[in-house]
């Protein structure tokens, strides 16, 4: 009989990555049967998915229970699912909520776990590193020093490299004279990135201060404001953008935006680690609702909240490459006033740049899509 993998990923990011490790088990086991939660990538690829990425894109505490009914009842069918088809192995991917209680369901069945870009518990809710140590057959982790953190805690890690050096390196860019050339703009032009985010929550929040920001730089600098969207989400969602007529707005990937930009206002999460990689100055933004906020601050323990600075200083340091805006901080003129520190310093987006480039190499590992599978060939 035909192989079988159970694959949840339910947030874009995560499902890009699962879909690489998949690509690289069908090219070994053409006939390997998968299915579980996953997006375009993974449809495109044969697995037969009960819920897309794009209806799980839930955030917040307040979201979270706002779903709750919902979100029992993939739980219900998925472990339905696994019954029925009976996998060979589990690829759990990020998404800590559902994966940890379907690791459970599975280890219970006896089916292994393999979980790949590990909650991150050095964040927050450690005590789920007990579920993890109970529940995970395998915990791939894309951070160094994670390492060092699970072992503390008993628990073997193998850090296999982020994906993102990986997806970066198959990518290539028209050079920025054909960029300028394409777009009939002078060479002279200077970019500033809007970077809002991944999830219609975020972009509610957080679009509308970057937008404001993006007025107030208008006013003073002549400068293009390229948008990065995401695929899967609507163009309503965006439609903030509309109050803004005054603004020259190129919609493109989140990767020409950190190509070439001068400077870019980012959401705090994967594309701050994301830009790190390009050495883009940014500023980081983070805001959410009130009650999700609230919550949050007591549980967070981190002295930074962007990836960026904490790969490029550590988990303890107090120091920054870069300046985050949490909350009430994220707002228009306090966005708009760190983009301009940076804008009107050369001298310090360059040490920017260099420090961002420099932490790049912490990143690196061995192709983590290539490593996982043998991984997960292993089980099958």
């Amino acid at each position: 009989m035909p192989k079988k993998l159970f694959v949840l990923a339910g947030e874009p990011s995560g499902e890009m990555h699962a879909a690489g490790v998949v690509a690289e088990l069908l090219k070994a086991t053409p006939e390997l049967g998968v299915f579980g939660i996953g997006g375009p990538k993974l449809r495109a690829l044969g697995a037969e998915l009960l819920y897309d990425t794009a209806q799980m894109s839930i955030m917040g505490f307040v979201d979270v229970l706002k779903h709750a009914g919902f979100l029992r009842r993939v739980i219900r069918e998925l472990k339905r699912a696994v019954r029925r088809e009976k996998p060979d192995a589990a690829l759990l991917v990020d998404y800590p909520g559902m994966n940890l209680l379907m690791a459970r369901f599975f280890h219970d069945l006896g089916i292994p776990v393999i979980y790949y870009i590990s909650p991150q518990v050095w964040a927050w809710k450690e005590g789920r590193v007990k579920a993890i140590r109970r529940d995970v057959d395998r915990l791939l982790v894309i951070f160094n020093f994670e390492v060092e953190f699970f072992q503390r805690h008993g628990i073997t890690a193998e850090f296999v490299g982020h994906p993102v050096i990986e997806q970066l390196a198959k990518l290539s860019f028209p050079s920025m004279e054909l960029f300028f050339k394409s777009h009939t703009l002078s060479p002279q032009t200077r970019f500033v990135g809007l970077l809002p985010g991944s999830r219609r929550a975020e972009i509610a929040h957080i679009f509308p201060e970057l937008l404001k920001a993006a007025h107030l730089l208008n006013q003073h600098y002549e400068v293009i404001f390229l948008l990065g969207r995401t695929e899967h989400l609507n163009e309503e969602v965006y439609g903030e953008l509309s109050h803004y007529r005054d603004l020259a707005v190129i919609n493109c990937s989140a990767y020409e935006v950190m190509q070439y930009s001068d400077v870019a206002l980012v959401t705090s999460g994967t594309a701050t680690l994301e830009s790190l990689c390009f050495g883009l100055p940014m500023v980081v933004v983070y805001k959410t609702g009130m009650l999700n906020y609230l919550i949050g601050r007591q549980l967070v323990k981190l002295k930074s909240i962007s990836l960026a600075n904490i790969v490029a200083k550590g988990l303890e340091s107090d120091e920054r490459v870069v300046p985050e805006l949490l909350q009430h901080e994220a707002s228009g003129e306090k966005i708009y006033q760190a983009a301009r520190m940076i804008l009107d310093d050369p001298d310090r987006a360059g040490i920017m740049r260099r420090e961002l480039l420099a932490a790049r190499s912490k990143l690196a590992g061995r192709s983590p899509s290539h490593t996982i599978a043998a991984i997960v060939q292993e089980y099958l």
